[in-house]
């Protein structure tokens, strides 16, 4: 098992959608992060800058889920994942969990979600 940092359950306001109404009223979008990385340094000096800032890739994510409208959570988990992995060169895989628990769906359910992956070439 590989090293990892995880934030789960960053609860971000949106306007994405691809139905009208979702772009005026807007809804919560509920992301979670794991990035996996070696905290082997950190473990030994017990200092920051040898790991990386849950707050830090928390405004990463942030920044990049609300840079624009996005039609799909797809395209916003992917725009998440792209900074994080820009931002974080120490990140060796990554994973950006996107759910969308007010998607305009005539069911009922607790949540629809996307996950992407990001991998550093070998």
């Amino acid at each position: 098992m590989r090293d990892r940092i995880t934030v789960r359950g960053l609860t971000l306001r949106g306007t994405h959608g691809v139905m009208p109404e979702e772009r005026v009223l807007g809804q919560p979008f509920i992301l979670h992060l794991t990035a996996e990385l070696s905290l082997a340094g950190a473990q030994r000096s017990d200092n920051l800058e040898d790991t990386i800032s849950y707050a830090d890739m928390v405004e990463v994510a942030r920044n990049a889920f609300s840079s624009r409208h996005f039609k799909l959570i797809e395209a916003a988990a992917g725009a998440v994942a792209d900074a994080l992995m820009a931002r974080f060169k120490r990140i060796e895989r990554l994973e950006v969990t996107i759910e969308k628990p007010h998607a305009p769906i005539d069911a009922v359910f607790e949540t629809v979600s996307v996950t992407v992956g990001r991998a550093r070439h070998d």
